[in-house]
């Protein structure tokens, strides 16, 4: 049994690490905000321990005597009325864990970046080594590339420290704004999202969530020191994705193409109106560039030769997605 702490274990991706921790039998203690999503993690083996990634106090408590860290906390929005709030959580925080850890004698730490940081594919699927070729679309990408870069210059001591890169992460569990793309799976079932991107051949990776469960798992046992791995899924166009979708899910409707012009104007009203008003958008000309105008298809073959990490092929992983929403949608 280890002593594992996790940050960001009631986000999508950590509460499903978090239960994975806890199954296995270790004592784990997970760093919490909202009362209401921490009781899913109510469990003999889980420690909750109140407090933010600010806040130094509650690190050193929950790193006490600590094993090993998980580090999957961030700020993920597109847009914040303090754009500061990205660096001051995405990288000071990150930061400032990383040196308690160290400080605590903590054995290793995985931390949980984004594919993102490493940027669009451009004739090719993007690698842990594609040398990023375009701005950054979003504070979030950059605060996250600046703690991975962090990460590869600091002097750790003792402690290992792993990052691991998800893609487009879905299926069954928490259903919030870190899980958007299951989000939209639920409202094309339900015949609530009718829209397709432009003409539908943009690329995404889509990874399904147990397969990146088992990516972080790996990442601790077996990653290397300040290396990076890209843990993705099956790189599919948006027509393929819908088209799989209506044969999965029974259910195939009519989609409207909206061209990328009215999208980006919509965008732009809607960044006025945060900049004018504080209504967070719900898209931005940047969000509209990065999913119109680019392909990103991913490789994990490094994660496959160095991890032993597995991808879940898509149809199959969007079976189990439609099964558990249709359960979970049943009266």
């Amino acid at each position: 049994m280890k002593k594992i702490f996790v940050t960001g274990a009631t986000g999508f991706i950590g509460r499903e690490l978090t239960k994975r921790l806890s199954e296995e039998g270790h004592q784990v203690t997970a760093l919490y905000r909202s009362v209401v999503k921490a009781n899913a993690l109510s469990q003999d083996n889980i420690r909750l321990l109140k407090g933010n990634l600010l806040d130094e106090t509650t690190l050193h408590t929950a790193m006490q005597d600590c094993d090993e860290v998980y580090h999957l906390a961030a700020f993920a929005a597109m847009w914040s009325s303090d754009p500061r709030i990205f660096d001051k959580l995405n990288f000071e925080a990150t930061r400032r864990l990383l040196e308690i850890a160290r400080e605590k004698g903590v054995k290793k730490v995985v931390v949980t970046s984004t594919a993102g940081v490493i940027g669009p594919s451009i004739e090719k699927e993007v690698t842990e080594d594609t040398e990023r070729n375009v701005d950054f679309f979003s504070d979030y990408e950059r605060t996250k590339w600046q703690s991975e870069e962090f990460i590869r210059q600091w002097d750790s001591g003792p402690m290992q420290v792993a990052i691991v890169n998800p893609t487009r992460v879905f299926g069954p569990g928490l259903l919030s704004i870190s899980n958007g793309v299951t989000r939209m799976i639920d409202l094309y079932l339900r015949g609530r999202f009718r829209i397709l991107p432009g003409k539908g051949h943009r690329i995404g990776n889509y990874a399904y969530i147990e397969d990146v469960v088992d990516g972080h798992l790996l990442a601790m046992e077996k990653g290397r020191h300040r290396e990076r791995y890209l843990l993705g899924g099956n790189n599919v166009s948006y027509s393929n994705f819908f088209e799989t979708l209506g044969q999965v899910g029974g259910r195939k409707y009519r989609q409207i193409r909206l061209p990328p012009q009215a999208i980006l104007l919509l965008s732009k009203f809607m960044l006025w109106r945060a900049n004018q008003f504080g209504v967070p958008p719900l898209i931005t000309p940047q969000w509209v560039d990065r999913f119109n105008n680019y392909d990103w298809a991913v490789s994990s073959q490094k994660a496959k030769n160095e991890l032993g990490y597995q991808i879940t092929p898509f149809k199959q992983a969007l079976e189990s997605t439609v099964q558990w929403l249709t359960h979970k949608n049943t009266p």
